[in-house]
C-alpha cells in the first residue's frame, strides 16, 4: 500500500471532505504547495484557489477554497477554510453569471470567488 496522509477539509460552517490521500495541492501566500506523506510540518495561510486532493483509491477531489489556513504534522493535513465547496457541488452556469454580475458591479471580492469556483470546476 502506498503511503497515505489523513486529510480534513473544513469550512467555517461544515466538514467538506475527510479521508486518506497521497497528495494535496493548495495555494498559500507563499505560492502553490504540494503535500505528500512524510512532508515537513507546516503552517500556512491559504489563498483563494482550487485545492486538489489525490485520494488513496486513485480518485481526485477538487474544492474551491476561499482563504483560511493549512496545517500539516504527523501525516495529518488540516485545511481550515473560510469558505470551501467541492467542485461537484458547484453550478458552473450560476458561477459564470455571478462572475459577470461581479464584473459589472466592480465587486472584486465576488469576482475572485466566482473565478475560483470556475477554476475548480475546470480542474475537475
Amino acid at each position: 500500500m502506498a503511503a497515505e496522509l489523513h486529510v480534513e477539509l473544513v469550512a467555517a460552517d461544515r466538514s467538506v471532505w475527510s479521508g486518506e490521500a497521497t497528495l494535496v495541492v493548495a495555494r498559500t501566500t507563499s505560492g502553490d504547495i504540494g503535500v505528500m506523506p512524510g512532508h515537513q510540518p507546516l503552517l500556512g495561510v491559504l489563498e483563494s484557489g482550487p485545492v486538489t486532493i489525490r485520494t488513496s483509491e486513485g480518485g481526485t477531489v477538487v474544492a474551491a477554497v476561499h482563504g483560511g489556513f493549512i496545517s500539516f504534522a504527523d501525516n495529518k493535513l488540516s485545511l481550515l477554510a473560510e469558505i470551501a465547496e467541492l467542485a461537484d457541488e458547484i453550478d458552473a452556469q450560476r458561477a459564470e453569471r455571478a462572475l459577470e454580475r461581479a464584473k459589472s458591479d466592480e465587486d472584486a471580492a465576488a469576482e475572485r470567488r466566482a473565478d475560483v469556483r470556475l477554476r475548480a470546476v475546470a480542474v475537475r
